[in-house]
């Protein structure tokens, strides 16, 4: 694509249409977009069109696109085509620093993130000079230009705040700190003199605290991995200007907002962040300042209003305290009886109350609600923190907290009883302080896993939480229902099984609640009671315990997803999923029903799928009703693709991208389960799937290579005399994958069923070329995996169609070609082969090269014997050899940075291991024997020769074992 203004205008055009609200306009335009950035030049473009358009919406909109196409394109995947030219990326990487600091901030945010994104691929090796160029624009003056280059920074150092330590992430934290850690510290004591000076101008103030939360943000990530030697000779600086920040009350930067926080509490809560950093990691250089920073943030908390806006700056305060208080060093200052009364008063009971604010996020925002208080994302919520601080409390002091909470519980349960309908919040609060009290560990597996003993968790569930589950009306007190439904769920580990029994037909009850939050946790904890593990490794609550309420509940999760508010609920679709996996076969006289309703939501939801775990529960759900059914009478199969195809079909015509892979999942489960040859209906889709263009996006080819599998084992009979000019198409799937790195074992497990499966004439004409495809990969690059994958493949084929034919094959590629591959590959890596089924093949097919190929016992393959056979033993005795090259590096598909949908395995589309030998070998050793046996009786004296003269004593030892357990011996 040339730099010119016929090319600026075109993709000026459409990037408005992709801001079309009609379909029919906006997909064929992202289509369009989608088709050109291969093209060199596009990334430019779209950097001259945010530069110079004068319309700003598509600035703005070429902004995010080119941010977009950096976080797909940018990280170069061995193995793969480089999506963005070399000329391209040095053009970027000279102009985008300019151009971000030059831009309005929309864009500059943009640009600050794809400047991160590379950086995160680039920097320092291949970008030098980033730091020094951002460094310098500092001494502009400029706060606008200032502010953009410490937003970067900041998006590009936060990763230190996750990554795991590494002599890399050291030496790339040394540069930056070399280069940045003294700029940012003059620029810290310039802003804060600047702050002074312009005190009484709101707007220079604005600008000054913007740019100092952001310096205490890099502050943070600069001092997590470790204390830099820079910052602890210069801790007097930085410490005595953040408690002055603290202490600091500008009446300017107060706002009336009561949402939204401040700029003054969005730095102090920063600076709460940065104390409880440095008082949990660097306790011992911290002392000196500590008690200060307890006072000042004491009082920050004792001042802080209700408002929602001081939100984060309490919770960060309250960690602050909790990290403070769970150190032994700092035991001393909690000890007094009336400091703990007075936090317990002051501090943690404040900030457990249900607010009026709580309440409207309960009713009209219920999904951030729940993704704050049931995923543990509340780590900004001011209960959250509360109850960390009840917990670390409770470390040393855990008596006295406890008779401290006890009062305050019996006073707020008592407030309740007077009023019920005035005072519900008491009883809120009192159920909330009991589960920060009585809850250790946690896990989101087993709930909470360790109780304070002090707390009785059985009696407070009969007296106090079984009374609101119990009530008629669901709908009365929605917050007191959610709160007893969650607390069922957190203790479940901790409460009796009869107890548990009595609340699940009350929570199949509360699935009918018209609350969002109070229906989704009934979901959730019938879900988490589901998974609970019983003796035996049963689960706990069984089939038939369940049987009075299936129907009830089957019912009623449905219903619960017709709701306001609720028609994607992941929540409500895992229940479903789970209880389909519990109830097995009881479901079956429903499944004709829920298969039709499950299908009618599989189509609403692929017109636009925007809920992924949705999606997937609703797929797995699908799985299981299909895994249920069809055991129970495989011949229903046709009838859940009579109910699935039509949908299937739609869902591939439109390339449902997100859900292409699933559907591969699910047809290949149906169609294994198959008895007899392959309808006519797969046969049709066949040739569709060899399409290169399917094979483009990683997440596809898992589930492709299995419903490929799938047509082999079931169909390769047809596929040889009905489709034979597709032979060729499935060959070059195979050699696309075996060209890669990451997806060769996916080549060999297709190769390997067109081995077991096709009949023999069909292929004989491309067997030699795919060996020389193997030997060229070999050669390009030989990773363990793929000797691996290679090894089981030679012996599969041997297994299959003799050693003789396998020696043949390998001697007319190049003349004793089969000699160099048993001594540079089988011989001293077989060990390294992993799983029963491949270890099986192995052996199996070494056993073959020793006693059914004559080669092997009289020509220059003859010395080869011996070792082969010791390597055979070593393959049965001897543990598995795990080790890796060092130089080796396996790219996970998971790893590959692009913006395709990954693949995401469905459980329960499972697929049984398949072992292509089968029963006719059940014991390979047994087979080793009684073939060593045979091969003895027909050269007498030969074979016994060649062990005694050099098999090595163990190994000797171990056959004998083998021959006395065949009942056999060697002449």
């Amino acid at each position: 694509m040339e730099l010119n203004d016929g090319n600026l205008q075109t993709l000026t055009e459409f990037m408005r249409k992709t801001l079309d609200p009609d379909q029919s306009v906006r997909r064929p335009a992202e289509k369009f977009l989608e088709s050109v950035e291969g093209n060199q030049n596009y990334p430019i473009l779209l950097l001259t069109l945010l530069e110079k358009s004068q319309d700003n919406v598509i600035r703005v909109c070429a902004a995010v696109t080119f941010k977009n196409y950096i976080k797909r394109n940018w990280r170069i995947i061995e193995d793969e085509p480089n999506k963005i030219s070399d000329p391209d990326r040095t053009t970027i990487k000279a102009n985008i620093v300019h151009l971000m600091l030059s831009s309005p901030e929309q864009i500059q945010k943009q640009l600050s993130d794809a400047i991160s994104i590379i950086g995160r691929e680039d920097f320092p090796m291949k970008w030098p000079d980033l730091l020094t160029e951002m460094v310098t624009r500092f001494q502009s003056g400029d706060f606008h230009i200032i502010n953009g280059v410490l937003r970067t920074a900041h998006s590009l150092f936060k990763r230190y705040r996750h990554e795991f330590k590494s002599n890399e992430l050291w030496l790339e934290i040394k540069l930056v700190l070399d280069t940045f850690a003294s700029p940012l510290t003059e620029l810290f004591k310039a802003t804060i003199e600047l702050c002074q000076t312009h005190a009484t101008d709101i707007n220079a103030l604005k600008i000054l605290f913007s740019s100092l939360t952001l310096i205490s943000k890099l502050f943070y990530s600069l001092n997590f991995q470790d204390l830099p030697e820079f910052f602890e000779d210069n801790m007097e600086t930085w410490m005595s200007n953040f408690h002055n920040l603290l202490t600091l009350d500008n009446k300017l930067l107060q706002t009336d907002d009561e949402e939204e926080a401040g700029l003054l509490e969005l730095l102090k809560s920063q600076i709460c962040d940065n104390a409880a950093l440095y008082a949990q990691k660097y306790d011992e250089e911290f002392q000196p300042y500590l008690p200060r920073f307890v006072t000042a943030i004491w009082n920050l908390l004792v001042s802080a209003g209700q408002e929602v806006k001081y939100d984060l700056l309490v919770s960060n305060a309250i960690q602050f305290l909790a990290s403070v208080c769970e150190r032994p060093h700092y035991k001393h200052l909690f000890e007094d009886q009336n400091t703990l009364t007075s936090i317990c008063e002051k501090v943690i009971v404040p900030n457990m109350e249900f607010r009026s604010a709580d309440e409207e996020a309960f009713e009209d925002n219920s999904e951030e609600y729940i993704r704050r208080d049931l995923e543990g994302s509340d780590i900004d919520t001011r209960r959250r923190a509360a109850c960390d601080l009840v917990r670390g409390l409770c470390k040393f002091f855990e008596g006295p907290v406890t008779a401290i909470f006890s009062g305050y519980v019996n006073s707020m349960l008592g407030e309740y009883a007077k009023n019920p309908v005035v005072n519900w919040k008491h009883k809120d609060a009192a159920i909330y302080l009991v589960t920060s009290l009585a809850s250790k560990a946690q896990t989101a597996k087993h709930g909470i896993t360790q109780a304070n003993e002090l707390v009785n968790l059985t009696e407070f569930f009969v007296n106090h939480i079984l009374t609101d589950l119990n009530s008629q009306n669901v709908n009365e007190f929605p917050v007191l229902k959610a709160d007893a439904i969650k607390y069922v769920m957190i203790f479940r580990s901790q409460l009796p099984k009869e107890q548990l029994l009595q609340a699940v037909p009350l929570l199949v009850a509360h699935l009918q609640a018209e609350s969002t939050v109070e229906h989704t946790y009934a979901a959730h904890a019938l879900e988490r009671l589901f998974t609970m593990r019983g003796p035996n490794n049963s689960t706990l609550i069984t089939p038939t315990e369940m049987a009075p309420f299936t129907e009830q509940l089957l019912n009623n999760l449905f219903k619960a997803l017709a709701l306001p508010g609720s028609s994607e609920n992941e929540y409500i679709m895992k229940a479903i999923m789970r209880s389909f996996s519990l109830l097995q076969e009881t479901i079956v006289p429903y499944i004709p029903t829920l298969i039709g309703q499950l299908t009618h939501k599989l189509l609403l939801v692929s017109k636009n799928p925007s809920k992924p775990h949705f999606n997937h529960y609703l797929f797995e759900s699908l799985c299981l009703s299909i895994r249920i059914t069809c055991k129970a009478n495989p011949t229903t199969v046709g009838s859940f693709e009579e109910a699935l195809f039509p949908v299937f079909t739609e869902i591939l015509q439109n390339d449902v991208q997100e859900f292409v892979p699933y559907v591969f999942q699910v047809m290949s489960l149906l169609l294994e389960i198959h008895t007899s040859s392959i309808p006519n209906s797969y046969m049709a889709l066949f040739p569709h799937l060899l399409q290169p263009v399917l094979w483009e996006r990683t997440g596809n080819i898992p589930p492709l290579v299995r419903l490929l599998q799938a047509y082999l084992e079931k169909g390769a009979a047809t596929i040889a005399s009905s489709a034979a000019d597709k032979i060729p198409g499935l060959l070059g799937v195979f050699q696309k994958l075996i060209a890669s790195k990451a997806n060769d074992h996916q080549g060999f497990y297709l190769m390997n069923s067109i081995i077991e499966h096709m009949p023999t004439e069909s292929i004989v004409q491309y067997r030699k070329q795919i060996f020389i495809l193997l030997f060229q990969r070999l050669q390009s690059s030989k990773t363990t995996k793929f000797i691996k994958s290679f090894m089981v493949f030679i012996n599969l084929y041997g297994v299959k169609y003799g050693a003789i034919a396998l020696q043949e094959i390998f001697d007319s590629i190049q003349p004793k070609m089969f000699g160099m591959v048993l001594e540079k590959i089988v011989i001293p890596e077989v060990q390294k082969v992993s799983g029963p089924v491949e270890k099986k093949i192995c052996a199996v097919g070494i056993i073959k090269i020793l006693t059914e190929c004559p080669a092997m016992m009289d020509t220059e393959y003859t010395k080869l014997w011996t070792p082969l056979l010791q390597a055979l033993i070593g393959l049965f005795e001897l543990p598995e050899d795990d080790s890796i090259p060092d130089d080796e590096h396996f790219i996970d598909i998971e790893d590959t940075a692009s913006y395709q949908t990954a693949f995401s395995q469905l459980a329960f589309a499972g697929k049984k291991e398949h072992d292509p030998i089968g029963a006719a070998v059940s014991n390979p050793k047994i087979l080793l024997a009684q073939s060593l046996h045979k091969l003895s009786t027909a050269c007498p004296g030969r074979v016994l020769s060649m062990l005694s003269t050099s098999l090595n004593a163990e190994a000797l030892q171990y056959l004998q074992g083998y021959l006395l357990a065949a009942s056999v011996q060697l002449v």
